[in-house]
Parts: C-alpha cells; structure tokens; sequence
C-alpha cells in the first residue's frame, strides 16, 4: 500500500524514524514502524483491516473518514483511506492512505504524539 502525508512535519518523522526516535523515545518509535511496515506490506486497505492487525477501528466526530490504529495504551496511528468512501467494497480498491498523525484521542481532550 502507498503512504502518503497530511503535513510537511508528519511525512518527515514517517520518512525518518531516528529523527522520530529523538523527538519521541525509542520504543514509541519501534511500535510506529511496526505499524507503517505492516501496512505497507498490504496490497488495499481492505486486507489490512481483515487482518486485524493494531486493531483498527473508523473514526467518529471530526476524523469521520479516518481509521485509529493502536500503537500502545491509548495513543494510535490515524489514517485516512483515499478511497470513494469507506463501504467495504470500496476499500478493497483502496491502495492508498493519508497518515494524519499520532495521537491519544482518548477522554476529553486530544494530545498529538505526531501532528
């Protein structure tokens, strides 16, 4: 699957985890690769999702078009599929996804690891 960025900031981090590394910590890092090496290695989105892998779940309220992917306690990858919308079929077709961030979108307020 093709990655792509919401910002400048996001695709530098994603484009060099020991930058990453520094700004974050060494296991945080590790925990992110692992979850952009795994999607990378799906062909569509739909197959990431029937893997199961970091649980992914769609999004609600302002990240409506968009999936969280666990990364540790309650921190999680955001990424939106590029995709007509998110049926099932349509995702099956979907090779493409926008990564948003890192974030903790958990309780009252959200704190962004990765803007």
């Amino acid at each position: 699957m093709e990655l792509t960025y919401d910002h400048k900031r996001v695709q530098k981090l994603f484009d060099d985890f020991d930058q990453m590394r520094k700004e974050t910590n060494t296991v945080f890092t590790k925990l992110v690769k692992k979850r952009v090496d795994q999607l990378r290695a799906f062909e569509t989105f739909a197959d990431y999702l029937q893997s199961g892998l970091g649980k992914p779940h769609p999004l609600s309220g302002n990240k409506k078009d968009c999936y969280g992917i666990h990364i540790t306690g309650g921190t999680r990858l955001v990424v939106c599929p590029l995709s007509l919308d998110l049926s099932t079929e349509s995702l099956q077709y979907c090779k493409k996804i926008l990564i948003k961030g890192v974030e903790n979108y958990h309780g009252s307020k959200t704190t962004s690891y990765i803007p």
